[in-house]
């Protein structure tokens, strides 16, 4: 008897879904709670996993249909598919030599073929960079496995494979510039991706226009690697047809460092050079095209000072009473909520706390119009290998200490993966950057547009200070807000600063509210 698949039971605020990806075909053998399809939501993917073990008899929905809660997808029939082929193949075993016959004269690649397209950008966001290219042509790729990314100025954006197959022509080559939906390459469905690979390699070697250097031959691909990073032909070894020097093998030797160029031997001694100083060893340049995050965070940096009246107040916060509250309840915190306790959570607490009192400095300006926002969502910006991101903390006044370090170390993991999503960079009415955990002692951070302040944390260094008439060793942090003096008079600013300062050097402030 067939057992329905059902979309699940999608919640109150989700009207309908879109089938994002069936994992299974008609067909195919299946587990008791195997993942057969992903129903995508405007809110969240929700997988189905099949009832009960047996054999995908029928899909009654198709991927890209739109589906309703607890709507029927498919139906799973009794039996396994293994058990079928074997039936099959006993029925057609006196075909079995011209089935294979076909097989071996159809041509590798044979299959359905799919145009590989970059995602839907959202509006904010006009077009995008073809940053790697994770496959190349003919190399096997399983299904939903990442074939590129895409570079936008806010996050990258992974393209994965329509089906198992192999890449059959890349059109947008890495550096190049897309737009929305344009079409990267051409995809080809088929097993034997491996078998494939190399053919389609050779193929695509052998139709452009190889170059001798000395005894090595140089696919184009290759020759434009090595031109790039000045490389010595003689010392790479190429793994294409007859030692051809692929693409990949320039890649190896850069990673490797086993192709650089020896420094030319000295010549006689020219008279007119020598006078000039002797250079030793090798001096390399190397010139890269700047990301398209590195170019946005660099237009709005100068945008900020242009357009704003930007000024900045210091202070100095004695971090000793955070210091011990830390390490009084550091562990009972990690094991009572996952997450370590650090010093973050406090100064976004102390800072929801003081925008409270200071609306100004939680305003924004738009245009002629000041726009006071009654809430507090605080940026928190985090540096990666690509740049410096700002994810956003939404609603930090009724946030735990807790939820603010877990989100915290989301932030950080996904950001160094590339995986946040542009609505988590978006909005924000403050935000806290922190050039201590570098080293910083002191900085003048730069206001993050259309906000009116940034706070800026750095070193904590101990100091001998003055206390109760007394000298003692304090551990001492600069703390720096920077300010649109056309909103925020410098008054506001200073007491602004003064009551993050009293919130930190009496946590119990925070609790109390006071």
């Amino acid at each position: 008897m067939a057992t329905e698949i059902k979309a699940p039971t999608f919640p109150e605020s989700v009207a309908e879904g879109t089938v994002a990806a069936w994992h299974k075909k008609p067909g195919d053998s299946v587990e008791r709670d195997e993942l057969i399809v992903e129903i995508e939501t405007d809110k969240v993917v929700l997988e189905v996993l099949a009832p009960e073990a047996g054999t995908l008899s029928e899909v009654t929905v198709e991927e890209g249909d739109t589906v309703e809660s607890e709507q029927v997808l498919g139906k799973i029939g009794e039996g396994k598919a293994k058990g079928g082929e074997k039936k099959n193949d006993s029925k057609a075993a006196p075909n079995a030599d011209k089935q294979s016959d076909a097989k071996a004269d159809k041509p590798a690649g044979g299959g359905k073929t799919h145009e590989v397209k970059a995602p839907t950008f959202p509006e904010s966001i006009q077009e995008g960079t073809v940053a790697t290219w994770h496959k190349q042509v003919g190399e096997a790729v399983k299904r939903d496995e990442v074939l590129a990314d895409i570079e936008t100025d806010k996050v990258v954006l992974e393209v994965v494979a329509p089906a198992d197959g192999a890449l059959a022509e890349i059109k947008a080559e890495e550096g190049s510039q897309v737009e929305s939906e344009a079409v990267l390459a051409t995809f080809t469905e088929g097993s034997g991706g491996e078998a494939k690979a190399p053919a389609a390699a050779a193929s695509a070697d052998d139709g452009a226009s190889d170059e001798q250097v000395g005894d090595k031959i140089l696919a184009p691909a290759a020759r434009k690697l090595v031109a790039e990073h000045d490389l010595d032909v003689s010392k790479i070894e190429g793994t294409g047809k007859g030692g051809r020097i692929l693409k990949e093998d320039v890649q190896k030797a850069v990673k490797d460092g086993s192709a650089k160029k020896s420094a030319k031997p000295a010549g006689k001694a020219q008279p007119a050079a020598a006078a000039a100083p002797a250079v030793e060893g090798e001096r390399p340049e190397k010139r890269v095209p700047m990301s398209r995050l590195r170019q946005t965070i660099a237009k709005r940096l100068v945008q900020a000072q242009q357009t704003a009246a930007m000024l900045t107040t210091y202070n100095e916060v004695d971090m000793g009473a955070v210091m011990d509250l830390r390490a009084q309840y550091k562990d009972t915190f990690l094991k009572s909520h996952d997450v370590k306790l650090g010093f973050m959570g406090f100064f976004v607490k102390a800072a929801s706390e003081a925008l409270k009192r200071f609306p100004d400095v939680n305003a924004s300006i738009d245009g002629t119009d000041i726009v006071y926002h009654g809430y507090q969502d605080i940026g928190v910006a985090v540096s990666t290998d690509r740049g410096l991101v700002v994810p956003v903390l939404r609603d930090t006044d009724s946030m735990k200490i807790a939820d603010v370090e877990k989100g915290i170390v989301d932030f950080g993991k996904r950001a160094r993966e590339g995986k946040l999503g542009i609505d988590e960079m978006q909005g924000g009415t403050f935000t806290i950057t922190n050039g201590g955990i570098f080293g910083s002692l002191m900085s003048t951070p730069i206001i993050n547009p259309p906000q009116t302040a940034i706070l800026g944390m750095h070193k904590i260094q101990e100091r001998p200070m003055a206390v109760n008439g007394k000298v003692e060793i304090r551990p001492m942090m600069y703390l720096a807000v920077s300010y649109d003096h056309r909103m925020i008079d410098g008054k506001d600013a200073v007491q602004f600063l003064v009551t993050i300062k009293e919130l930190l050097e009496d946590p119990a402030r925070l609790l109390l509210d006071i």
